[in-house]
């Protein structure tokens, strides 16, 4: 069964390598993993889904807090979410199938952003499937290159997660001009 898990985490360096490794010293290969900060500069998100049982499922969920840097980690599965995925795909085109291929873009309500003479760079956003199923409608064409992100999700609702009242144990330097282009997580 595929897992979502929401982990929220300290805004440091080695914080992703930590919660990586901690997959991979298990023998749990994530299926799909996105990190970004929050609305918290001081707190990352991660977003990571994995194919495991409930048991299993516990054990990550229980692992993940013996991190320091985890300051909340919450197992999504089964709740109301929303769940997106995005995905540029570069699609071969000639003057023949450009609008066939520009027409399924729109039944997908895809966007096309960027015309070559002998292609197309297509975003889609959404769930799982249905980026699936543009990606398999377009490789008859010739599917050049493509690239996901992997999952992002939120739970439905007005709630807010209980990080939010969290407090990281230290609090970040601040940036100094050299360090200005620094990324942590």
């Amino acid at each position: 069964m595929l897992n979502t898990f929401v982990v929220y985490v300290e805004n440091k360096p080695g914080v992703l390598t930590r919660v990586a490794s901690l997959f991979r010293r298990r023998a749990f290969n994530i299926d799909s993993l996105a990190v970004g900060r929050t609305e918290r500069p001081q707190v990352s998100r991660i977003t990571i889904t994995v194919d495991a049982d409930v048991d299993q499922a516990r054990r990550i969920e229980a692992n993940l807090y013996k991190l320091v840097e985890v300051l909340l980690v919450d197992n999504i599965t089964g709740e109301p979410s929303i769940m997106r995925d995005l995905a540029m795909i570069k699609v071969c085109v000639t003057p023949e199938s450009r609008p066939h291929v520009m027409d399924l873009v729109n039944v997908f309500r895809g966007r096309i952003v960027d015309v070559a003479p002998e292609s197309l760079i297509i975003e889609i956003t959404g769930g799982e499937d249905k980026v699936d199923g543009l990606l398999e409608v377009l490789r008859p064409y010739g599917v050049l290159e493509m690239v996901r992100t992997g999952i992002v999700a939120m739970r439905r609702g007005s709630k807010a997660p209980a990080a939010l009242s969290i407090t990281p144990s230290a609090e970040p330097e601040p940036v100094s001009s050299d360090d200005s282009v620094s990324h942590s997580v």
